[in-house]
This record gives structure tokens, C-alpha cells and sequence, in this order.
């Protein structure tokens, strides 16, 4: 048997495997179904990293789905949110479903992953290493891969979320298991879900609130149903002997638990009862073709130098911050999906300070095969304040962007005059050791979400609820600035030619702070 003889079921609808904030602000595990039955009593879900708890919401917004817990259009949805839908019915249908459905260890329907690959497991099967993403780049740096190897056992809560995580976001490359018998594509491994773009996730004051603000109507889908294991249900799966045309999701409970991934996970129960999983295996999973107006409701899209229109991506150089502008934009202009019925909310009284509704934007930076980190932001909405709000992030990226370019010129400036003779192969280093850009812009964050703070406390009773908050931001950003200007140009060493470079970069910052291309703020007046 697979299963060593003993070990119990683990069932994560009942089992205590997913973390989550109360209200009262204390963390506690959850099963499946208490989340969903105590969601107005807790806060949000709280995992070890951004992607993992974006890939728990995804799942539980599939329950739903296939629970039928779902707004029927868009005008029951803005009921749903105004009046506090209770969703204890999507509870009550998990509760329901047949247990060997949701077993994570079955031995031949394991939840979420692909009993296919159990002839291949004594060999080719490895330690845990490769089913956190966190972790599973990290054998590309090793010659011998000796690591996949190592005995680290994760216990099965931990082993649940991580083969959630590895569904939706799972980085292209290949995968450690050979095509011998499934077919050569099986070592495959293609992007995941949401592996190359930036999904936005709606926030409400509680889970129960964003669940329902992320939930959407899903139409007429006689055959939508959950991904609970590969060989279950009537969806008739790919194969991996060639290549494979991507198939269509059948309604929103089928794409959110799509099986991005062949996972396999083998148990093992310590004698103190817990279960751990102490090796896996990983092939290639489902192949989607997904239509941006249904599958993609939550995408923010910019576009490219060629014109081209793409969902925003996480950039290695250019924090979420810098984009927020695009998410306020989507909301003003967008005429569906998830931005449509977010603006089409009406304003609502003040109840306690900051805004009733967060726009979460997570993201996985990767270099090719090997992950990096999770990139995310939380932006506030408050219903009838977009405008206002892009407004707000629009000129605030604008002038920490003016800002930034103008201390790089400074650099410059110092540069050329403290090291006239440099060689060229040394000029770039000279220059980033004056640059004061790469402290400035960690700094510049904290100010861009006061700034937005302030015009959603500022509220739609007045006048301009912009103009003052960004003048205020404005100034702090001129100061931090100027403070690690002062500082890099400190490092120069001492005499005339280095007090002159100093006095010139200062005197370049000034004048491009004054310049009448500058943004308006930067000179005290309204930008209209």
C-alpha cells in the first residue's frame, strides 16, 4: 500500500490547517469549514506568505462556487455586500461532501493531486523541498541536488497549503520525474495560474466580506464542479505523451481549484499521532485557456512599448506602489468584472477610521526557474472616492518618479566633477556610490499610503480631498531627499574638488526641483 498501514485520514475540512486573524486580532488554526462558517468572526486568513494565502482564498472562493454560494447577478452582489450575505450554506454543503472526496491521503483519490504518478514514487520521489515554492527553486544552485534528498518532513496542514500554493502559482521549468511511463511531457512544468501576473484580491473587514466581495455571478454552468484529485470526477484530464491543447474551465468553482500541478504526497504518522508528509513528487498539471472577460475579472492591464494590452506584472524593479494608480484607474474605467462592481457601489457612512474596502495586489518575482519573492501591496477604497484616489497615486508616483530621476542627475553631476579622470569600466560604480535613488525610494513608500490614507479620511464631503494630503506628501518626500542626498554625497573624500562636486550636485537637485517641467507640487501650486 501507498498508505502506510495505520495512518489515519486527514480531512482538511475538518482538520485544523489553515491560520486566520479573529477579530479580537489573536491567530489560530482553522479547518475548511470553520473558516467558512465563522467568516464574519474572523479578520482575514493569515499564511506564511502572500502567494500561500491567495491560493487558501482561491480555494475557498471554488467551495463556494461549487456550494452554489454566489451572487446570481450583479445587483444581487451589491445586495450580498450591503447586507452581509451569510455564507454558513457553503459550510454546510462541505460538510456534506463524501469523505473520501477530501482525503488527503487516498489511496487512490488524494485530495488535490495525481495518484497516475504513485508508480513512479519510489523512485523518483524526494524530500519536500521541491513543493514549497519558497524553497523549491533552491535545488537549481546545487550541482549534485543531494538537498531534494534531505528528511525534512512538513506536517500535512503545512504540506495542504503548500500543494494549494504550488496549483496556483507553480513557476515554469522541469520537473523531477522522468517521462518514462506517463509520457516525456509529464517533466514539464508551465506556469501557473497566477504565476506571471499580479492578482488583485478585494479586502473586506472580514473573511466573510471578502469572500463575497470577490465572489462574482457566475452564469449558467450545468457541468462547473471542484477539483478535488485528478482521476475523480468527468473531466477528462490530459494526457502527456505530446503536446496538449488547453482546455476551457467549465465555470468558476472548476477554475479556481484548477490542478495546475501532478502532486503527490506520501504520508507518514509520528507516535505522537501527527501526520506529516516526508517526500513528494511533482509533474506537470492542467493546461487552461482562459478568457480574460470571465477568467481574468481581477486583471489590471497595462500596456506594453509595442502597444500591446497585458495583465500588470511583477517587476524587479518598480514596487506595487508605483502601479497603484492603474488599480483606481481599472475601477473608474473598467465595464465589468470585479472593478465594474466595486465602482457601481454606493458611499457609505464613516464607521471608524481607514477605508471599509483594501485592494490587495500580490505577485511572484521569478528568474526563470527560480523564485525570488512575493511582491504585494495594499491599496484603500472607499465606494465614490476613485477618482480621487487615482488622482492621488497618480500624481504621488508622479513626483516621487520626478524626484528619483532628479537625484540620479545629481549623482551625475558629483560624479563627473569629483572623478574627472575615472576610467569608463569605473564610471557606473562612481555614480551609484553618490546615486541616492535606492535609498529614497524604500522611503518614499510609507508616504504614498499615508497619502492615500488621508484622501479616504478626507471623504466625499470635501471640497478637494487630494490637494492639501498631496502638498504634505510632497514636502516629506523633498526632505527624505534631500537628507540621503546630503548622505551620499558625504562619502566623497575631503578637499576642494569634492566640496566644489558637492555644491554642484546640490545646486542640479534645486534647480530640477524648481523647474517649471517639474510637477506642479513640487512648486507649491494645484495640478489641474
Amino acid at each position: 500500500m501507498f498508505r502506510p498501514a495505520g495512518c489515519p485520514r486527514w480531512d482538511p475540512r475538518h482538520e485544523p490547517c489553515i491560520p486566520a486573524v479573529a477579530l479580537d486580532g489573536t491567530t489560530a488554526l482553522h479547518s475548511m469549514s470553520e473558516l467558512l462558517r465563522q467568516a464574519e468572526d474572523l479578520m482575514a486568513v493569515d499564511c506564511a506568505s502572500p502567494g500561500e494565502t491567495v491560493a487558501v482564498i482561491e480555494y475557498l472562493l471554488a467551495i463556494c462556487f461549487a456550494s452554489g454560494t454566489c451572487p446570481s447577478s450583479d445587483a444581487e452582489w451589491r445586495s450580498w455586500i450591503t447586507e452581509g450575505m451569510d455564507l454558513s450554506s457553503a459550510a454546510a454543503w462541505l460538510d456534506q461532501q463524501p469523505d473520501e472526496a477530501w482525503d488527503l491521503f487516498h489511496e487512490e483519490m488524494p485530495l488535490l493531486q495525481n495518484s497516475l504518478l504513485k508508480a513512479d514514487f519510489g523512485d523518483k520521489g524526494t524530500g519536500t523541498a521541491q513543493l514549497v515554492i519558497e524553497r523549491a527553486g533552491d535545488y537549481s544552485l546545487h550541482f549534485n541536488h543531494e538537498h531534494l534528498h534531505t528528511d525534512r518532513s512538513l506536517p500535512a496542514a503545512d504540506a495542504f497549503r503548500a500543494t494549494l500554493t504550488q496549483h496556483v502559482y507553480g513557476i515554469p521549468g522541469r520537473a523531477r520525474i522522468s517521462g518514462d511511463r506517463l509520457g516525456a511531457k509529464v517533466t514539464n512544468l508551465a506556469a501557473g495560474r497566477l504565476a506571471s501576473r499580479i492578482r488583485v484580491i478585494a479586502l473586506g473587514r472580514t473573511l466573510g466580506e471578502t469572500l463575497r466581495l470577490n465572489l462574482y455571478p457566475h452564469g449558467s454552468h450545468p457541468k462547473d464542479a471542484l477539483n478535488t484529485s485528478w482521476v475523480s470526477g468527468d473531466i477528462k484530464r490530459r494526457t502527456f505523451e505530446r503536446e496538449t491543447e488547453p482546455r476551457v474551465p467549465r465555470g468558476p468553482a472548476d477554475l479556481h481549484s484548477a490542478l495546475g500541478r501532478s502532486v503527490l504526497l506520501h504520508p507518514r504518522q509520528e507516535p505522537s499521532g501527527e501526520v506529516l508528509v516526508d517526500r513528494v513528487l511533482v509533474g506537470a498539471g492542467e493546461l487552461l485557456y482562459l478568457d480574460p472577460r470571465l477568467h481574468l475579472q481581477d486583471a489590471v492591464y497595462s500596456r506594453t512599448t509595442n502597444g500591446l494590452e497585458r495583465p500588470l506584472r511583477p517587476s524587479p524593479t518598480r514596487a506595487l506602489w508605483q502601479e497603484a494608480h492603474a488599480l483606481y484607474s481599472a475601477v473608474v474605467e473598467s465595464q465589468a468584472g470585479l472593478y465594474a462592481r466595486l465602482h457601481s457601489l454606493l458611499p457609505q457612512e464613516q464607521q471608524g477610521s481607514g477605508a471599509p474596502y483594501y485592494l490587495w495586489a500580490v505577485g511572484l518575482l521569478a528568474d526563470q526557474a527560480l523564485p525570488v519573492a512575493w511582491t504585494h501591496g495594499s491599496f484603500p477604497y472607499a465606494p465614490g472616492m476613485a477618482k480621487h484616489l487615482h488622482r492621488a497615486s497618480w500624481r504621488g508616483s508622479n513626483i516621487a518618479e520626478y524626484i528619483a530621476r532628479s537625484l540620479k542627475r545629481a549623482a551625475i553631476v558629483a560624479a563627473e566633477m569629483a572623478f574627472p579622470a575615472v576610467r569608463p569600466s569605473d564610471e557606473a560604480g562612481q555614480i551609484a556610490r553618490l546615486d541616492a535613488r535606492w535609498a529614497f525610494w524604500p522611503a518614499a513608500e510609507q508616504p504614498f499610503h499615508e497619502l492615500l490614507d488621508e484622501v479616504v479620511e478626507g471623504g466625499l464631503e470635501a471640497r478637494d480631498p487630494v490637494s492639501e494630503p498631496l502638498f504634505a506628501y510632497t514636502a516629506d518626500l523633498l526632505s527624505t531627499a534631500r537628507t540621503h542626498l546630503h548622505q551620499r554625497l558625504d562619502r566623497l573624500p575631503p578637499g576642494d574638488r569634492s566640496h566644489q562636486a558637492q555644491a554642484r550636485a546640490l545646486r542640479r537637485f534645486e534647480d530640477d526641483i524648481a523647474d517649471t517641467r517639474a510637477p506642479a507640487e513640487l512648486r507649491g501650486e494645484i495640478h489641474r
